[in-house]
């Protein structure tokens, strides 16, 4: 396993080393568990480490948090704990620790347990192994249950018969390494499965729960395929009984694709852009609007998110006709935008191919959303205007003129700002009334 990590990024074999030490310092043993060991071997990238730690994993975390100088979020009811080190990187330290499920689909009684009871508690054979990092026993991969050699014949398969009994919502999981990793379910478990979902378990599973696994799945590679393949082996009534994907969603959902990679190709810089909730929106596109809210509800989305979602809904066939119209200025194309977000705006671009159309939503997306103006609130200030709720009126005005080629510099920016607070004086006939301060840089 040895040569495996020496592949690794820089960051994650600087971060492994400060475990090894922590582990040394401390005579507690630890280990690469989950999904790392796993993408190590496949030679898939993943920022994500999971740490389990024979003794204290709390104390174990903190110590390594010191060392590393980075924030510790402590988890204390589950024993374990989360560093954050930047904006990619986080590790997950936790105890060894073995689990019991009182019924069908609650969530697990935890105790500390050894670590082949830890490793048994996971939900497949390929997230079950582990690589020690401290002792004699330092770089071995450990694989009690052949987590290698099913991901070597490209197999999902569960650890014990009861596993989704236990947790239905692995069935979600293992669709989704199925699509993932191009595997197959093997046999037993396939049958497995779908015993579970005619036992109609996963209507069982708390819909948080539900919402989270989801989520996880429209954020793949293709969330299209995620979704086909869950609805083909579990369906979608767990959710509600009124979805019930067709042609028409996984067309829309081809063209999501398309437009999310046209964006996150041409314009990177944008932040703060989550597709899943583009796809969410296609995937309720059929329903009425009190059908898609009702989801909403009872999955607990955010606020923000539920309004992302619900706003990919409400546009309206008015915004259409005034995009697709030629000759519409750019401040116009700006005002129709701009109260969008970005999903709504993606979303849209998805919803129509009018080439006209598609255009007025590049360039506001392009262009004239990144256009910043020359003057600023203190400019105004030095043109003898007071401070008061007027001062974004002016600035918009100036940007408004700016975007349609009428005010281009600052001199012309500044030329245009004395204008509008002369129109304004004489209207009021008086002395600018006050405006407040609006900055833009």
């Amino acid at each position: 396993m040895k040569t495996y990590l020496e592949k690794s990024p820089r960051e994650i074999k600087r971060l492994i080393s400060s475990v090894k030490e922590v582990s040394r310092e401390t005579k507690m043993p630890a280990y690469l568990v989950g999904g790392f060991p796993r993408d190590l071997i496949l030679g898939v990238r993943d920022w994500d480490l999971d740490i389990t730690v024979e003794g204290d994993g709390i104390g174990f975390a903190e110590k390594l948090a010191k060392k590393l100088d980075s924030r510790l979020v402590r988890h204390e009811r589950f024993g374990t704990a989360t560093l954050i080190l930047g904006d990619r990187l986080k590790l997950d330290v936790a105890t060894t620790r073995k689990e019991r499920y009182p019924a069908c689909a609650c969530l697990p009684l935890v105790s500390s347990g050894s670590l082949a009871e830890d490793l048994f508690r996971r939900d497949f054979t390929i997230n079950a192994m582990a690589i020690a990092l401290s002792g004699k026993k330092g770089w071995e991969l450990i694989d009690k249950y052949r987590g290698k050699e099913d991901l070597a014949s490209g197999k999902i398969r569960v650890l014990h018969r009861s596993s989704f009994k236990d947790d239905p919502t692995r069935i979600l999981r293992g669709i989704r390494f199925m699509q993932r990793y191009n595997f197959k379910i093997e046999k037993e478990t396939l049958d497995l499965l779908k015993e579970a979902v005619a036992s109609g378990l996963l209507h069982r599973v708390h819909p948080h729960r539900i919402r989270d696994e989801l989520v996880l799945m429209l954020k793949e590679k293709d969330p299209s395929a995620q979704v086909k393949r869950l609805h083909d082996l579990a369906g979608l009534s767990f959710v509600s009984s009124k979805l019930k994907p067709g042609r028409q969603t996984f067309g829309l959902f081809k063209s999501v694709n398309k437009q999310v990679s046209w964006f996150m190709e041409k314009l990177p810089c944008y932040g703060d852009f989550e597709p899943w909730i583009i796809y969410f929106a296609a995937l309720l596109r059929p329903l009425s609007r009190e059908e898609a809210k009702e989801i909403i509800r009872k999955l607990g989305f955010t606020a923000t998110a539920a309004k992302k979602i619900l706003g990919c809904r409400r546009i309206g066939s008015k915004l259409v006709k005034s995009l697709k119209r030629r000759g519409i200025k750019p401040a116009r194309v700006f005002s129709l935008l701009k109260p969008l977000s970005l999903e709504e705006i993606i979303f849209l671009r998805s919803l129509w191919s009018d080439s006209l159309f598609r255009r007025n939503i590049s360039d506001f997306l392009g262009v004239y959303n990144r256009l910043r103006l020359s003057i600023t609130g203190d400019d105004l200030c030095r043109m003898g205007v007071m401070p008061g709720p007027g001062f974004r009126k002016i600035l918009n005005r100036v940007l408004v003129a700016r975007l349609d080629g009428k005010a281009g510099g600052r001199r012309q920016e500044l030329a245009l700002a004395g204008k509008i607070i002369r129109q304004l004086q004489q209207r009021s006939g008086a002395r600018c009334p006050d405006m407040s301060v609006s900055r833009q840089r």
